[in-house]
């Protein structure tokens, strides 16, 4: 699958649709989902043309998957919900409930969770 230049993050990551963001380095963009499915619901994306994990851990070089990694680490900890329990998700696929085409980490927290996986 070719990478869609046009989906909502490439078009975040060049500004051309506004985000509230609460990070940002050469690594990676992040910011609140404008749905949010609990009280903190952050999106980390990497600052690249990648599409899921998948491509992403085979394409990216491991500086840029260890810059990306601390980005993420550091949304975390300016978040301060490390002690309380948060959880990281990335959808992979149709299968997997993946929305848009650019390789994502949601950070959740706030509130109990709940079960990883629904009842289907």
């Amino acid at each position: 699958m070719k990478y869609d230049t046009n989906n909502v993050f490439a078009r975040i990551l060049r500004k051309e649709i506004p985000a509230d963001i609460v990070y940002e380095d050469e690594y990676a963009l992040a910011f609140h989902d404008v749905n949010p499915k609990a009280p903190i619901h952050i999106l980390v994306i990497p600052k690249g043309e990648y599409i899921s994990f998948f491509d992403f851990s085979e394409k990216a070089s491991p500086e840029f998957m260890y810059g990306y990694t601390k980005a993420i680490h550091h949304v975390l900890k300016s978040l301060g919900i490390q002690k309380e329990g948060f959880r990281l998700l990335s959808n992979h696929g149709i299968l997997g409930g993946q929305e848009v085409p650019h390789f994502h980490v949601h950070i959740f927290g706030g509130r109990p969770l709940g079960p990883m996986i629904m009842p289907a």
